[in-house]
């Protein structure tokens, strides 16, 4: 059993289920927060923002956040996708105390975003939209892998 040390507010789990079933236009970003006081994990922030090196300004760098994450991807047939993904920013130099309920809330806040792309960071400088772009071709290298190996097994067997 996961320890989870804040409840997910309702609120919480309401903005999660409309930002994910919204029409996007732009990148955007829903900011999530550990209210310390009532232990329960809060709305912080709703923006519609440039890229990730944008979203730098709009978090603090002494304390972790939890972010999900829509950007605006062109692909070479001309599609216009909003991939989704999850990024748990936590800084070295954070409180320990804090660091705890953060990380003890993450795999149950995971569990509701319901994300496949779920991203850890340590710096906020590391949040680029280059950083980005490589997370997510290395996971779809990664899937597309596995698909691989499964096939293969089945024309062998």
């Amino acid at each position: 059993p996961n320890v989870s040390v804040c409840d997910i507010d309702d609120a919480v789990k309401e903005a999660v289920k409309k930002f994910r079933f919204r029409k996007f236009e732009t990148n955007s970003a829903l900011i999530l927060k550990v209210d310390r006081q009532a232990q329960v994990i809060s709305v912080d922030n709703e923006i519609e923002i440039s890229g990730l090196d944008e979203l730098q300004d709009y978090l603090p760098s002494h304390e972790p956040r939890y972010v999900v994450y829509t950007c605006k991807l062109e692909h070479r047939d001309g599609r216009i996708s909003f991939p989704m993904c999850f990024i748990y920013i936590t800084p070295r130099d954070c409180q320990t105390d804090l660091q705890i309920m953060y990380a003890g809330t993450k795999l149950a806040l995971q569990k509701e975003v319901d994300l496949s792309h779920v991203y850890e960071v340590r710096e906020l400088d590391e949040l680029t939209d280059e950083w980005r772009n490589h997370k997510m071709i290395h996971s779809n290298f990664i899937f597309y892998q596995k698909i691989y190996v499964y096939l293969s097994k089945q024309i062998v067997n």
